[in-house]
């Protein structure tokens, strides 16, 4: 589904989308494409919808480019006359999109007084365990892209997180991405502030430094769906049968809604009442991965049940456009809190072990990354081939 096909809400209806930002979360949208930029179709969800900011991945630029004619003429150009490889290509066609769609949130940027508005490029996957790598390359994407309004995305390996307080503390905005795990954002947390602490030491100013931590849902309950079909098959206890249904599409949210307690508690402490004392932003947790996997599901069950202040909802457009048409807005990450806390019990009572599955998750996120970079770059190459005569041997 291409952003082209979002119609508005239903005459009459109040704006979903808009609704949410009644509850404190912004919307963005996980997409980016030349055509939606040009066409004008961007900034119209921004004035209709209330849209702030945009996300990007190597799997949104695969389908952007490698299954578009968006791309055609650039590629050619750059290949013909520039003399690029297909990498440096590819980054040429990322950063003037990010520039663009920078441009167009920009007065979002500057109205929220640098709370949303932002756009974000996401550094090579095959740099995730690489924490100087991951730094020097996130310093020349921020420096190309030359826009205070962009954000750079890290994904939270051991070595992205280590990167990610480096970065902070040297004024680059950064997306954590990649989070599954409510121990792991505990300690994206305390790098985001780490390094907010550093930068003020040093007399840094740390007003306009923002951060979110991407923290990925529908995925967890795939996994766990998969691991319940899995045990009911050998089954042999109709209680047991009944302990595993019961975690079928209620994990996710569950996990999601104790890692937003715990990101309360941190923005409620000492240590963050000194920063914000110094002008600094909360890092606020991003709701990604939110479209509906199982058909079984309400198709914006990820948006409905995780809206609460202090939060984001990055959607694809399959995604944005349903809650616009037929989503409810309530407080949802508010709500039922003691049974999330009781089912993440049942899981553990179960034998699943969340840290495995997290870890398990991260990497399989990482491997999806790859492939989908690798794949982008090998279309590029194709066509720069193509337009320079060459054969590939």
């Amino acid at each position: 589904m291409s952003i082209d096909s979002l119609v508005p809400p239903k005459s009459g209806r109040k704006n979903p989308l808009k609704e949410l930002q009644e509850y404190g979360q912004s919307v963005w949208l996980d997409y980016i494409r030349r055509s939606a930029i040009a066409s004008g179709e961007l900034q119209r969800l921004v004035d209709e919808d209330g849209l702030s900011g945009v996300t990007s991945n190597p799997a949104i630029f695969e389908r952007a480019i490698a299954s578009s004619d968006d791309y055609t003429v650039s590629i050619e150009e750059l290949a013909r006359h520039a003399h690029l490889d297909a990498k440096a290509i590819f980054e040429e066609l990322a950063i003037l999109d990010i520039q663009a769609a920078a441009n167009v949130f920009r007065p979002v940027y500057q109205r929220t007084r640098y709370r949303d508005g932002y756009v974000s490029l996401e550094v090579s996957p095959h740099l995730a365990h690489d924490q100087l790598g991951t730094i020097h390359e996130a310093i020349r994407l921020w420096n190309r892209l030359s826009r205070s309004n962009v954000m750079i995305k890290v994904p939270a390996t051991t070595a992205g997180i280590e990167a990610l307080r480096d970065l902070i503390g040297d004024g680059i905005n950064v997306n954590a991405t990649l989070l599954f795990s409510s121990d792991v954002y505990e300690r994206v947390a305390d790098a985001y502030m780490s390094g907010l602490e550093d930068r003020a030491s040093r007399g840094g100013d740390i007003t306009r430094v923002s951060s979110v931590a991407s923290f990925f849902v529908s995925r967890i309950d795939s996994a766990i769906d998969a691991e319940v079909a899995s045990r009911l098959s050998g089954s042999t206890t109709a209680i047991e049968r009944a302990h595993l249904g019961a975690l079928r599409g209620r994990v996710a949210i569950a996990h999601a809604r104790l890692a937003y307690q715990r990101s309360r508690a941190i923005y409620a402490s000492r240590r963050w009442r000194d920063l914000q004392r110094l002008g600094a932003q909360p890092q606020r947790l991003l709701w990604a991965s939110t479209s509906t996997k199982n058909p079984d599901y309400r198709d914006v069950v990820y948006v409905e049940e995780l809206i609460g202040p202090d939060t984001i909802n990055t959607m694809p457009p399959i995604t944005y456009a349903a809650f616009r048409d037929h989503g409810e807005a309530r407080p949802g990450l508010l709500e039922s809190l003691s049974a999330a806390s009781r089912t993440m019990e049942m899981v553990d009572e179960a034998g699943m072990s969340m840290d495995g599955l997290t870890r398990r998750l991260l990497d399989e996120g990482l491997a999806l990354f790859v492939e989908a970079f690798d794949s982008v770059l090998d279309a590029i190459e194709r066509r720069r081939r193509a337009v320079l005569g060459e054969n590939r041997t």
